[in-house]
């Protein structure tokens, strides 16, 4: 499965509802894409740098999943869940995984 298969979301901009009902834009400024798993790839995982209108830069750990049935089959589907933290929250969070020499950090 060709790179450029995968959902590409650079340059764009996406809206949310948060859990209180609020409703947000942010722009794409950037992402990282990492296939999971063996091929052919089921799963692929996200790291964006995202830009809010209001809010300092943020980064989302995001993934899209295969559909398997009906109409999505076949088709690269959004996880609905995914977590969205500011960078600066990143980045104390990796610097504490390296102190504890977690691997992979």
């Amino acid at each position: 499965m060709p790179l450029n298969d995968y959902p590409d979301n650079k340059g764009k901009i996406r809206k949310l509802v948060s859990i209180d009902g609020n409703r947000s834009t942010f722009f794409v400024e950037d992402e990282i894409v990492r296939p999971q798993g063996p091929k052919p790839h089921r799963k692929l995982i996200y790291l964006q740098r995202l830009k809010h209108s209001d809010r300092e830069l943020e980064y989302r750990f995001a993934y899209y999943m295969r559909g398997v049935k009906g109409r999505t089959k076949d088709r690269w589907v959004f996880g609905q869940y995914a977590l969205m933290i500011p960078a600066k929250d990143l980045s104390w969070l990796l610097n504490e995984a390296r102190k504890k020499n977690w691997k992979g950090f």
